[in-house]
């Protein structure tokens, strides 16, 4: 049996880049978090408020994403071999349920005002609404150019400004409504429709982001598959079981055993394994055991080739 492992050195140029652009959008959506909550108030506006609840929301998202960025940088030692960059899904997973929390709020006064409509000043909700969506558009763009969509965390605080940025579109238009007809129930009536989008972006959010804290297999990577396609890529290759993945930060990590004909050059074939698996699936760190007597636990069954699965039941 032998073991292997491949793997490089993250660039920082990324996690740089992530810093700068949730900083950037932390100072952005701080600021106009104050301005709405003055804005809301003298106003009497559900959906201002409501949409800096949320702006509240995102600002300790980011700050919290913030922290998470600038911990996951620290490298691996004895006690964490990965470093910290699990903290960026954790940052996620709180940022989601965050979210739904504001949202269920928010949705609850609304009923409330509905039955029990409260006077609202059209005229400044509607100019503190536009600049509300001017700085939301902002922030989003900060958080979505580049490669940001590729990291969970970002993601994460980019859904939070989303929710902002439909939060203002709806005051928008309430405001709009209000100034035209005096009909202030729309103000809650948006205010329930726009926390309802963004209730079904937490709601994916938190279910990805703890799948990942659950060790789940990135929807990249389908363990049988894998299996079945690396025994049918090489011939030197009967068999392949004990097929575990999982993520840890933005990398995919693979644990596998292979059962072999014995190779002539047992460190090429370890070497020809490890470049299919970064050529097909992207991974640069794998733990390859290569064996050459069959599996025959029931253990062995996972991610088990169709070959060493045959061979095992018939056994």
């Amino acid at each position: 049996m032998a073991h292997s492992h491949a793997s490089h050195a993250p660039s920082s140029e990324p996690e740089n880049s992530n810093h700068r652009r949730l900083f950037a959008a932390f100072m952005v959506t701080a600021v106009f978090m104050v301005i709405e909550v003055i804005g809301g108030l003298w106003s009497g506006s559900l959906a201002l408020l409501a949409d800096a609840g949320h702006m509240l929301t995102d600002a300790a998202a980011l700050l919290v994403a913030l922290i998470a960025v600038q911990l996951a940088r620290r490298k691996p030692n004895t006690r964490h071999t990965f470093g910290l960059l699990r903290l960026t899904t954790l940052a996620a997973f709180v940022n989601a349920i965050a979210l739904l929390v504001i949202t269920v709020l928010i949705v609850w006064e609304a009923v409330r005002r509905f039955y029990q409509p409260q006077p609202v000043m059209g005229s400044t909700m509607l100019i503190i609404a536009i600049a509300g969506l001017c700085a939301n558009i902002l922030a989003f763009w900060l958080l979505h150019r580049g490669g940001g969509e590729k990291n969970l965390n970002v993601r994460a605080a980019a859904l939070h400004v989303l929710g902002d940025l439909l939060g203002s579109v709806g005051a928008i238009v309430a405001a709009v409504i209000i100034m035209l007809t005096g009909w202030t129930p729309i103000d809650p009536i948006l205010s329930v429709l726009v926390s309802g989008l963004v209730l079904r972006s937490a709601w994916g959010l938190l279910r990805e982001s703890g799948h990942e804290l659950l060790e789940g297999a990135p929807s990249s990577i389908d363990a049988a598959k894998l299996a079945r396609n690396l025994q049918l890529s090489m011939a030197e290759v009967r068999g392949v079981h004990h097929v575990h993945a999982w993520q840890v930060g933005e990398k995919p990590v693979l644990t596998l055993h292979v059962h072999a004909i014995p190779p002539h050059d047992h460190d090429a074939l370890l070497q020809k394994i490890h470049r299919w698996l970064h050529e097909h699936y992207n991974i640069e760190h794998a733990t390859v055991q290569i064996e050459y007597q069959r599996c025959d636990g029931t253990e062995c069954e996972l991610g088990m080739s169709n070959t060493d699965a045959h061979a095992h039941h018939h056994h």
